[in-house]
């Protein structure tokens, strides 16, 4: 049998754009000045960020300062949760989160608990989905920030957003900010800040095929943060430490390139991932398909099957060439079952039963059949080892 490769972890990070290679290229020979210098290479730097800084703003309908350039989506998760629950912690002490957010967050939250805050961790129904009328019961009068993710990077489940933001917007007892991550929704669903309803919203590069260590957080210009990064006095005085030029103008190409291709691509991720899904229910028994089969990103397909474990599972498909995983990849080396899988209600046993293919740019149809091909292989070798204990 002939070994193929693929890749089918794109939730995970994804392959630089050919064409944004060949914008940064230069940001590391040629361009190298620092930007916060006051020579010719300086603001030849300077001018690259503040170019890519316009360029994502239009994109998101945001505007200039409103964007504050991170190494990723951890820290701009981290910087929106600290930063906004630090600088109005005289207002109020209490957060709203959703139980299934990124460890970004949680972690977080966990931390600012220790600091006085009150956390309320929304509970989520079996798709994923948070309830909106215990959202509204859940703010309070010193509610100062309602974090929910856009779409989950486990799950792929799509949170209403803008129907959040009314409630939020509407609520007699207090309008906290709410910041949502999207680092997975970017390249797959509408992002205008200003129609989702949204005060800060995080994004990453490496998941719309720009380099790692770039990405952003959009934060309305009426509202301040803490910093959790101080000595230089970048970015505004939001977050300091020398820019990453390179990391930045590749951010900039890779949202370019992603939303001229959203609306087809997504289309088309559909259609594949709707095909694979339909094998998977049809050959394989004891499949359970975990988050929302309709509010879903088009490329997103998490299941378990029972009997077979998910850590095996990825190692055996791995020997086949086909590369995936059993959630998210910033908590891989954790061998507790995904917090995400227990909070929609899915049985331990299950939960580690777990996997998750992730499509994308480049995946076409013949990838989709060779790898239901050996995940039917790896099933049923997993199982027939099982029944010999």
């Amino acid at each position: 049998m002939k070994i193929r490769k693929v890749y089918l972890d794109n939730a995970s990070t994804t392959p630089t754009d050919p064409k944004v290679l060949k914008a940064i290229l230069p940001y590391f020979q040629d361009k190298y000045g620092n930007p916060s210098s006051l020579h010719a290479l300086g603001r030849e730097s300077k001018n690259a960020i503040e170019t890519a800084r316009n360029n994502i703003a239009k994109h998101i309908g945001a505007e200039l300062e409103e964007i504050i350039f991170t190494s990723g989506g951890t820290e701009s998760d981290n910087l929106a949760i600290f930063g906004i629950a630090r600088a109005y912690k005289e207002k109020g002490r209490h957060i709203i989160v959703s139980s299934i957010e990124h460890k970004a967050i949680l972690d977080a939250c966990k931390k600012l608990e220790k600091e006085g805050f009150e956390i309320t961790y929304l509970e989520v129904d079996k798709n994923g989905l948070v309830s909106l009328d215990l959202l509204n019961s859940s703010i309070r009068p010193d509610t100062i920030l309602v974090s929910i993710m856009y779409a989950n990077n486990e799950i792929g489940t799509i949170q209403p957003i803008k129907e959040i933001s009314r409630i939020i917007r509407n609520n007699k007892l207090s309008n906290p900010i709410f910041h949502t991550d999207a680092c997975q929704a970017v390249g797959a669903l509408p992002i205008g800040v200003e129609d989702l309803g949204v005060d800060a919203l995080t994004m990453s590069s490496s998941k719309i095929y720009g380099p790692k260590g770039g990405g952003c957080l959009y934060i309305n210009k009426k509202y301040r943060i803490d910093p959790i990064m101080v000595g230089g006095g970048q970015e505004r005085g939001s977050r300091s430490g020398t820019e990453n030029v390179a990391a930045i103008v590749g951010f900039s190409e890779a949202i370019t390139i992603s939303e001229n291709k959203r609306i087809s691509e997504s289309k088309r991720l559909i259609i594949l991932r709707d095909h694979f899904l339909q094998r998977i229910e049809k050959e394989i028994e004891g499949v359970f398909i975990n988050g929302d089969k309709k509010q879903r990103l088009p490329n997103n397909i998490n299941l378990s099957i029972k009997g077979v474990e998910g850590e095996s599972l990825i190692l055996l498909l791995d020997k086949y060439g086909v590369y995936c995983s059993t959630g998210s990849a910033c908590s891989s080396l954790d061998l507790d079952p995904s917090h995400v899988l227990i909070k929609i209600g899915l049985p331990l046993e299950l939960a580690h039963c777990s996997v998750r293919f992730t499509l994308g740019r480049h995946t076409k149809k013949m990838d989709v059949d060779y790898a239901m091909e050996m995940l039917l292989r790896s099933v049923a070798k997993i199982r027939s080892i099982s029944s010999m204990r």
